[in-house]
């Protein structure tokens, strides 16, 4: 049991890492620089993406997705830069793409979002948090409610008809009111997708300094798991599938891209600080923007390599796979490793049913509703040292 059938990459993930502030619960390879370089930068990516396709040919993708960081933090100018670059590299003219921007409320006028649109991006996800100005202010985000209603309305002006806010739960003082009335406003919106995370609390963060400090007033637990109860149904009541824990849409408008993660799906990623999954192997680039700048011009910017084993890759399929309402395919299991699942996790699939989190489907299986609720006891199952 060495190889396993690791499919070409269809998703592009693109790491955009300058932000105007960094958030207070945030880890993610963010720079809030007060002049960022960001057309050096865009030189670096070109550089990036024409060594990466010469390496790693690229066939017939089908998704985009720009994060960060804040791309909208790019001028007009840079933007249009930025799409002609991407569409140079990779082929992306056909109509089953989906091409995601990440952005912030506040940084997408019209003019930007026509860049965009025309550049080819099709969905823009707006990282929202909250619609309570105060809890924005607490977790150090720099919009405030109003700039989100005038976001949107702007996108939908310019014809973007596939978007998405991110919400969280679980912030310091927030209620199990506020977020019922963040909820209302949002769904007020009427928009195609939701995706809706619990605060974890990272290593490296303003929140985690405060943690330690006993100073986080954090919801009690029996509040947050009240306020998780209270998305799903409110989401659920307003039409809107929970298609993965987090995730919930209008039917057929999941993330693509994202389903590619969790299907355990290959992946370029370009950019500082980006993770790639390519031919069976894991690759990482160095995070910070001058080490990016300077290691472009060596070739790949890639700081870790890690081939993955069989026993690993099955593993990642159970963990991400299970996150999926509709859960894993016993079928897609053994056509990507010549293994049926039940012999190979016989032990973890029976605990886990006796337990009551998973349930067999025609297919394969899935979380229960107690098992989404307890999910990281489901996923621990299936890590081991490797």
């Amino acid at each position: 049991m060495t190889t396993f059938n690791s499919s070409a990459a269809k998703a592009v993930y693109i790491h955009i890492p300058f932000c105007k502030h960094k958030c207070y619960y945030c880890d993610f390879n963010t720079y809030a620089l007060p002049v960022p370089p960001i057309d050096e930068y865009l030189e670096a990516l070109e550089k990036e993406l024409q060594a990466t396709v010469e390496k790693f040919p690229p066939g017939q993708i089908e998704t985009i997705f720009v994060g960060g960081g804040t791309p909208t933090i790019l001028d007009s100018q840079q933007m249009n830069t930025f799409l002609q670059l991407v569409n140079h590299y990779f082929p992306t003219q056909h109509e089953q793409l989906e091409f995601t921007m990440e952005a912030n409320p506040g940084t997408t006028d019209v003019d930007k979002l026509t860049v965009m649109k025309a550049g080819g991006v099709n969905r823009i996800s707006f990282g929202v948090q909250s619609f309570q100005n105060d809890i924005l202010k607490d977790i150090g985000r720099i919009h405030d409610a109003s700039e989100v209603f005038e976001s949107i309305k702007n996108a939908k002006e310019v014809g973007f008809d596939n978007l998405s806010i991110d919400l969280m739960f679980g912030l310091p003082n927030q209620t199990l009111e506020n977020m019922e009335e963040s909820l209302n406003q949002a769904l007020s919106l009427d928009l195609q997708h939701y995706s809706i995370y619990s605060l974890k609390v990272e290593e490296n963060t303003v929140f985690h300094s405060l943690y330690q400090k006993d100073k986080l007033p954090l919801p009690a637990e029996e509040d947050e798991l009240n306020m998780f109860l209270l998305i799903m149904n409110r989401l659920n009541e307003a039409g809107y599938q929970q298609y993965e824990i987090s995730n919930f849409a209008k039917s057929g408008l999941e993330s693509k891209h994202n389903k590619m993660y969790w299907r355990n799906q290959s992946y370029y990623g370009i950019g500082a600080g980006a993770h790639s999954y390519l031919q069976g192997i894991r690759y990482i680039n160095v995070k910070g923007v001058q080490d990016y700048l300077d290691a472009v011009n060596q070739g790949l910017p890639v700081i870790e390599e890690h081939r993955v084993s069989i026993k690993e890759a099955m593993e990642d399929f159970m963990m991400v796979g299970l996150r999926l309402m509709e859960g894993v395919n016993k079928e897609d299991f053994f056509q990507q490793f010549s293994h049926p699942m039940d012999q190979i996790f016989n032990r973890q699939l029976n605990k886990l049913i006796s337990n009551q989190l998973l349930e067999s489907t025609q297919n394969g299986f899935r979380l229960t509703k107690r098992g989404i609720l307890l999910g990281n006891e489901v996923f621990a199952e299936f890590i081991s040292s490797h």
